[in-house]
């Protein structure tokens, strides 16, 4: 029996308004699918990417890059899921607003039942992404306990597990945030330093902060407005690991700009670290291993309906959200 599904979409890219919910059909599972049932979808800030156009991709688009529920059916060469798996997944293609999608089987994963849907929802990207940052996004040197490293947007869904994961690992986080209420949060959830960037200059304030050496890796998810302070917060042989834009696209940099102490430098992304099976199950373990230990929580300070979309990514793009955000299904 066919069966549809209220999923959130755009015709083209624009602003907030620009996606509208539909009814879309959804058949059965091909080679290599899963059909899932969700529960829980999380938001993130590549979801205003792709519906804005900063991100090109072939319209009509159905958004969303996360979520979780139950699998319904697994299609021919699926041997790690089956019907009735609670399970949760960062993935492409897009298209995780929605109540029920057919989609590919790769990066899905069963959900410990000791973590719930929404929870599930909202932290495999951000959560993801952090594992990937702190455990393999890492200079030649690498990372150990004691050294320092400067994150931007800490009070955010990424930043704050990111700030909590650094903790445990022992490393000496500073977290920069908009407002001293964000700062406070980012303090709350493990960051060893933080500083207002709307009140302090951040670069001063990471070279007194390091007695003048500056930090290991800046990871930056901010972009324009952060960049070149980012890349003079450096310590020599240090790495910038940018990983979004925020506040928009960074500006052109010429190489001879890394020279002056010998920088590195990396446009990180998720999808290259989860493009197979086995990296993607590996990363799980790590995240929920580390949740499960609690030495990271996955705070959800907001929570929309499904049809309520739209103010999410105006809440979203505003600044105006702390921790991870769903939609409710």
């Amino acid at each position: 029996m066919s069966q549809t599904s209220p999923t959130v979409r755009i015709d083209r890219p624009g602003p907030p308004e620009a996606m509208h919910l539909v009814d879309l059909p959804v058949g059965e599972p091909g080679p290599g699918e899963i059909r899932i049932r969700h529960h829980a979808c999380g938001l993130n800030f590549i979801d205003v990417y792709q519906r804005s156009g900063v991100y090109d991709l072939p319209l009509p688009l159905s958004l969303g890059m996360e979520g979780a529920g139950v699998v319904e059916a697994v299609g021919e060469g699926v041997t790690h899921l089956k019907a009735g798996d609670r399970a949760a997944y960062a993935s492409q293609p897009p298209g995780a607003y929605c109540a029920l999608r057919v989609m590919p089987a790769t990066c899905v994963v069963k959900l410990p039942d000791a973590i719930s849907f929404e929870t599930g929802a909202a932290m495999m990207l951000k959560g993801l992404t952090a594992q990937y940052l702190l455990r393999k996004t890492t200079p030649p040197s690498g990372l150990r306990a004691g050294d320092f490293v400067l994150f931007h947007a800490a009070a955010g869904g990424v930043g704050l597990i990111a700030c909590q994961w650094a903790r445990s690992l022992g490393l000496r986080l500073i977290g920069t945030a908009g407002s001293d209420a964000k700062c406070a949060l980012a303090a709350e959830h493990g960051a060893e330093f933080t500083i207002n960037y709307r009140r302090e200059n951040f670069v001063d304030r990471v070279r007194e902060i390091t007695g003048g050496r500056g930090v290991k890796v800046v990871y930056d998810s901010v972009g324009n407005d952060t960049w070149q302070g980012s890349l003079e917060s450096l310590e020599p042989l240090g790495l910038m690991a940018s990983f979004g834009a925020s506040s928009g696209k960074p500006p052109p940099i010429e190489v001879a700009q890394l020279a002056k102490n010998s920088l590195f430098l990396t446009r990180a992304t998720l999808f290259t670290h989860i493009a197979t099976r086995e990296s993607t199950q590996a990363m799980a373990d790590d995240l929920f291993q580390t949740v499960l230990s609690g030495a990271v929580t996955i705070r959800i300070d907001q929570r929309y309906a499904l049809a309520d979309v739209v103010q999410a990514h105006r809440d979203l793009e505003a600044r105006k959200t702390t921790g991870s955000s769903v939609l409710v299904v």
